[in-house]
């Protein structure tokens, strides 16, 4: 393998070479023998090297080294009698034919589904092999891309959930044909080698119950699963006695290797999970202030009900004389409360007429919540709610109230009573006069400004009152 170090070409050297008496010319078809050898020892001269004395053909390369973030190549090197080494840093030219085949098969995108199928199946061995406590963030993020695609087992689970499991993968190896897998105890992805099943369905949904079909074991003995099929179940089924036959295949090409989701795992990951975010909306509720006081337990009931959800900004959450469809708990973002009131207007021909307009009257951000008063007490809500930003927010639907008990649903009533206020009709005239206010002398300084920057020639961002 030769490496040249980056060169430009001196040209007065090159046409001093090139006109070398004895050279092959114009008028003169031949070249001597010694003109060759000349053009041949001195043909190096006409490179202007930066990286100084390296103008050289490497042919005795020690060490190597490749930076992958300033694709840059670290080469020392020794001369023919190894007396002297020297280190060159820069970008080498590899005539390898090996390096840059590899490099194009790594940039080519491959369209052959069985190619990416089975370079998934190889990935997802070599990641599950590693123990649990061994993989990085790297190989869980790479196995949790592979797993998502197997849709008999990314249906059933978050995409939390999912992430999580991919910590606790297992790898399992069966090599002696004609064993029986009993599978009621974990979900198995199957890697290499293929199973028949035992009894149908051969894989429990989570959440449905398992209804065994009548089937006979003659009717499945053509029924053969290979690679990337999936059999088992996450959530543990018990039998009806030990060594039950439920969710049962038998080995059929060895070895057979799977991936293993343990149902303990997964309800452990499951139950993680749920308290988390049961935490999580415990905590949310709480910070409202008519929440503060309430008793632990009667949190964990109204957090039960709470959904996360999120809405883009200029959505309307509600409209005033509407009943609420919901009991909104705002965890991020801006909310404009707005009433409605009719104001008399003048057109610009000067007739006089009355029109609705919407009035700005409070805000709401996190820690906020609203439509209790309203769904409690079957009343529509006396203000519009528009998203000022984007919101997150955890959302009671009316339904889901009645799940409450009756002290509860009084202790929530009560709690949101007191803080429920609504403004006069002279209290809201007083407010948009205040904003009617404040818009016009806004718009009336932008006009005055307007026009004594345009009397006095200035234009911002040119000559003297360009920003620096």
């Amino acid at each position: 393998m030769t490496f040249f170090a980056p060169a430009m070409i001196d040209y007065d050297k090159l046409s001093q070479l090139c006109s070398h008496q004895g050279l092959r010319q114009r008028l003169d078809n031949a070249t001597t023998e010694e003109a060759h050898s000349y053009f041949m020892d001195h043909y190096r001269d006409m490179f202007v090297h930066e990286c100084g004395d390296t103008s050289v053909a490497i042919s005795a390369i020690t060490e190597t080294s490749h930076n992958e973030e300033d694709g840059k190549e670290k080469i020392t090197v020794s001369d023919s009698d190894a007396s002297t080494r020297k280190t060159i840093v820069g970008e080498y030219i590899n005539h390898d034919i090996r390096y840059h085949m590899a490099k194009l098969h790594k940039e080519r995108q491959i369209a052959d589904p069985d190619v990416i199928f089975n370079n998934r199946i190889r990935e997802m061995k070599s990641l599950i092999k590693k123990m649990p406590y061994e993989r990085t963030a790297e190989d869980t993020k790479q196995l949790f891309g592979h797993l998502k695609t197997f849709e008999d087992l990314s249906k059933q689970v978050s995409s939390k959930e999912l992430r999580d499991l991919c910590t606790s993968v297992q790898h399992d190896t069966w090599r002696d044909e004609g064993y029986t897998v009993f599978a009621n105890t974990g979900f198995h992805i199957i890697l290499r080698g293929s199973v028949t099943p035992v009894t149908c369905p051969w894989i429990k949904v989570r959440g449905q119950p398992l209804i065994p079909a009548a089937t006979t074991t003659s009717s499945l003995s053509n029924v053969e699963l290979s690679v990337g099929d999936c059999f088992g179940t996450l959530e543990r089924v018990d039998g009806p006695e030990p060594n039950s036959r439920i969710l049962c295949v038998q080995i059929k090409s060895v070895p057979c290797e799977f991936l293993k989701i343990h149902s303990n795992d997964f309800k452990r990951i499951t139950d993680r999970i749920r308290e988390n975010e049961t935490a999580e909306k415990i905590s949310l509720i709480q910070s409202c202030r008519a929440y503060q006081l309430w008793p632990r337990q009667s949190l964990l009931k109204l957090a039960e009900l709470v959904e996360w959800t999120k809405f883009p900004q200029n959505t309307v959450l509600v409209s005033e004389g509407f009943h609420c469809p919901f009991i909104v708990f705002i965890r991020k973002g801006e909310c404009h409360v707005l009433k409605e009131i009719k104001v008399n207007t003048t057109s610009p021909g000067g007739d006089k007429k009355w029109k609705k307009k919407q009035v700005v009257v409070g805000q709401m951000s996190t820690s906020d919540s609203f439509g209790e008063v309203s769904i409690l007490k079957e009343k529509p809500i006396t203000s519009s709610v528009v998203t000022a930003t984007q919101v997150d927010i955890g959302i009671i639907a009316r339904e889901r109230l009645q799940e409450l008990d009756e002290t509860t649903r009084v202790l929530l009533l009560q709690s949101n009573e007191k803080y429920y206020k609504t403004m006069t009709e002279d209290q809201i005239r007083d407010e948009y006069i205040n904003q009617e206010q404040k818009r016009r002398w806004n718009r009336y300084k932008g006009d005055v400004m307007v026009k004594t920057m345009n009397a006095s020639g200035i234009t911002p961002g040119h000559g003297r009152w360009t920003s620096k």
